[in-house]
């Protein structure tokens, strides 16, 4: 792993983790618009852009912006799965409210003070959710809606009854949470929500699903029948591991 420009300069109170695989196109408009709201709160924060095997300039753009930000580090993996980028963000991140976000941003940025307010209000995690009360799915074709929704279906019934919607790319966590989570999540793709999100509960932190308006993007990068084909493979897995006792509490 190697890091940009810019480097870690103690700790701070709000640490933004983005993943970032092939994302030249999206971070040009997203990383002001987050620094422009951050410059708005009443507290200290950093933004992670964690580039992982991009196969265009996403790093370079990712350095650019650490160069001339001393809020911004720019991190390079070169293996791809964005399990692996939020794990390596997660674990290099200073702040005492960790939230992870996608860099489309389909969820307004003024809702990270939302999954703030939740770990302030006593959750250990926060995620956004699309699907529970006061919650708004924006321009989503119903098929892909669909699918996600016998996705998330299978994830209840498998690893986390009660859960509406485990796959939202926006989840904070409390400092103590997250260094402990992600020290021991193990899949690198898109499923790493569930199995963080699993041993969450195993070890008896509290999660909270707060409500957010969500926009469908037609550009993002999850290939439907492929990648769902993954998650399912990846989701077998997590329960063939879970029902052998390899998410069992670390303590009594």
């Amino acid at each position: 792993m190697s890091e940009g420009s810019s480097s870690p300069r103690g700790q701070v109170e709000l640490s933004v983790i983005i993943p970032a695989f092939n994302e030249e196109q999206r971070l040009p408009a997203a990383i002001p618009s987050l620094e422009a709201h951050l410059d708005q709160l009443n507290l200290s924060a950093e933004v992670l852009i964690i580039e992982n095997g991009s196969t265009d300039r996403t790093f370079e753009v990712a350095d650019g912006f650490a160069a001339n930000s001393s809020r911004v580090r720019a991190l390079h993996l070169p293996e791809r799965g964005k399990g692996r980028a939020a794990r390596h963000g997660m674990l290099a991140a200073t702040g005492k409210w960790l939230v992870l976000c996608d860099a489309d941003f389909s969820m307004p940025v003024e809702y990270i003070e939302r999954l703030v307010a939740a770990l302030q209000g006593g959750a250990d995690v926060a995620i956004a959710s699309r699907e529970v009360a006061g919650a708004v799915r924006i321009g989503e074709p119903w098929h892909r809606h669909a699918m996600g929704r016998v996705f998330n279906a299978l994830v209840r019934w498998l690893m986390l009854p009660g859960i509406q919607d485990s796959q939202c790319g926006f989840k904070a966590f409390r400092r103590e949470a997250a260094q402990d989570l992600f020290a021991h999540e193990t899949i690198d793709g898109w499923t790493f929500d569930v199995e963080v999100l699993y041993m969450a509960r195993r070890r008896g932190y509290r999660i909270v699903e707060v409500p957010i308006p969500w926009r469908y993007d037609a550009s993002s990068r999850v290939q439907p029948v492929r990648d769902t084909i993954g998650m399912l493979r990846e989701l077998l897995m997590l329960r063939w591991r879970a029902a052998r006792g390899a998410y069992e509490p670390l303590h009594s």
